[in-house]
């Protein structure tokens, strides 16, 4: 029988658990041997972790932390948390795959950028979550440690690319996570494992690029059980660096702030299926259409509205953007033969795409960007928050690849079914993925908070009062235990 002390640190979440550990109620090794034992009952039933270290190295990490409170030293607001960094970033001395085979037996030497300030923190770093190969679409199954499962259904996917981070959360694996979002990889996993996950504005977290200076579509952010814990996360990770010139300058102290706030009057719209442009399988549309009534509750003023606005051209302007961007990251593994016959299919066609386009195309998209962006800017002038479906689908069989078919629609790529997600991409925008309920056969499902441009403090209030009243991640945990 499993020892009660342990569930109970596992129970906390991240604030609770940094408060209780600065306050000495309970010790870092405590907390590590609390993890360690959840972490090897219930993770081969998911694979969300990968690339685990040494349990009694980690033991002796967690050792030396007690010692450093016990000497006073002045410790970080992460001081002795287990943390598993998702498999895009280096950690020091752990395998770092990127999930393709090519890198199988790689162990990073350096830290990114985020793991810096991670390891600053005190955080102990336990190992590795799963992803698809490159992060490359949001079902995290590769060829290195293969597939994740739902932490409701492990027969199911945990989506991703950030699906072992969710899983694990969702799972008390570990308290908060990072992850990072380029078409719902902060977004879809949470709505499959009902939890809470933030994609940033661009520029919010710094981290590494080949070009530092263009606005990615790709950003780090965070995974946690409540709104404040990914604030917790995120007073961490955010801030400027001057290895990325267009971080934003602002103190991140204040996403670690209680986030109460009043919310009568705010005007919400909902946009659904963006006036039956995007299809759903159905019931997640149900779904998210109930939640709604939660903001009714805090006082929200909540209206079905839709930016006037062609979201199949948006849906082209983002492919031109994702196969130049795939293309430049990948096009050294596709040029030599021996790799580019270990690259998934899916990744050789955004590089073979992303090759052939031209000038004209590439601006025409950026442009496309900029209309659309201008487009919900003005749209927003007249609510303070737009809020649309996380997913499109209910978790499906893990053994998949991806859904062929949407709301009887086929789907014409491997990413077609996130196409909900690409709204905030696009837009740059901040969304904060919150639970919304479940569908028939049990599975979660969410809705994403789309807040104004460098409005993460926003999004995160709003989802703290959405949070409060709803419960949902307290009230139906994962059954499994």
């Amino acid at each position: 029988m499993q020892d009660a002390r342990q569930d109970g640190i596992t129970a906390m979440g991240a604030v609770d658990l940094a408060a209780a550990i600065r306050g000495r109620i309970v010790s870092c090794a405590e907390v590590m041997r609390a993890y360690l034992e959840r972490i090897h009952r219930i993770n081969p039933r998911v694979n969300a972790l990968v690339g685990l270290a040494d349990d009694a190295a980690l033991l002796r990490e967690a050792e030396a932390a007690d010692a450093a409170l016990a000497r006073g030293d002045d410790v970080g607001p992460l001081h002795g948390f287990p943390l598993a960094v998702k498999d895009l970033d280096p950690v020091r001395g752990l395998r770092f795959t990127q999930g393709s085979p090519i890198f199988a037996d790689r162990v990073a030497d350096t830290d990114s950028i985020m793991v810096t300030r991670l390891r600053a923190a005190g955080a102990i770093f336990i190992g590795k979550t799963n992803i698809p190969e490159f992060g490359l679409g949001s079902h995290s199954f590769n060829p290195v440690y293969g597939a994740t499962g739902n932490a409701y259904d492990p027969d199911k996917t945990g989506g991703g690319s950030s699906g072992g981070a969710a899983v694990a959360v969702a799972l008390r694996m570990q308290p908060v996570a990072d992850g990072s979002d380029h078409a719902g990889s902060l977004r879809n996993p949470p709505a499959f494992n009902n939890c809470y996950g933030l994609r940033p504005s661009w520029g919010r977290i710094p981290a590494e690029a080949k070009d530092v200076f263009s606005p990615n579509l790709g950003v780090l952010g965070a995974i946690g059980r409540t709104p404040g814990d990914i604030g917790l996360m995120l007073s961490v990770l955010a801030g400027y660096d001057p290895r990325c010139p267009n971080a934003i300058r602002q103190d991140p102290s204040a996403f670690a702030s209680p986030l109460a706030r009043d919310f009568r009057g705010t005007r919400i719209a909902w946009l659904g299926d963006c006036g039956g442009q995007i299809p759903f399988d159905r019931g997640v549309l149900d779904v998210g259409r109930a939640a709604l009534a939660t903001f009714a509750e805090i006082g929200c003023i909540v209206e079905e509205a839709t930016p006037r606005y062609d979201m199949e051209r948006l849906w082209e302007d983002w492919l031109v953007l994702r196969a130049l961007t795939v293309a430049a990251n990948l096009r050294p593994f596709y040029d030599e033969p021996r790799h580019r016959a270990l690259l998934k299919p899916e990744a050789a066609w955004e590089v073979e795409r992303g090759l052939a386009l031209g000038a004209d195309r590439i601006i025409a998209a950026l442009e496309g960007r900029t209309r659309w962006y201008e487009t919900l800017r003005r749209f927003m002038e007249a609510y303070d928050y737009v809020v649309m479906p996380s997913a499109q689908v209910f978790p499906f069989d893990k053994a998949l690849r991806w859904p062929e078919t949407v709301g009887g629609h086929a789907m014409d790529t491997y990413h077609r079914w996130m196409q909900i997600t690409i709204p905030a991409t696009m837009s740059g925008l901040p969304a904060l993925a919150v639970p919304a309920g479940f569908g028939e056969a049990g599975l979660p499902t969410g809705i994403q908070i789309v807040g104004p441009n460098h409005g993460e403090l926003a999004c995160l209030q709003l989802g703290a009062a959405y949070d409060a009243a709803s419960s949902w991640g307290r009230r139906f945990p994962p059954p499994l235990h």
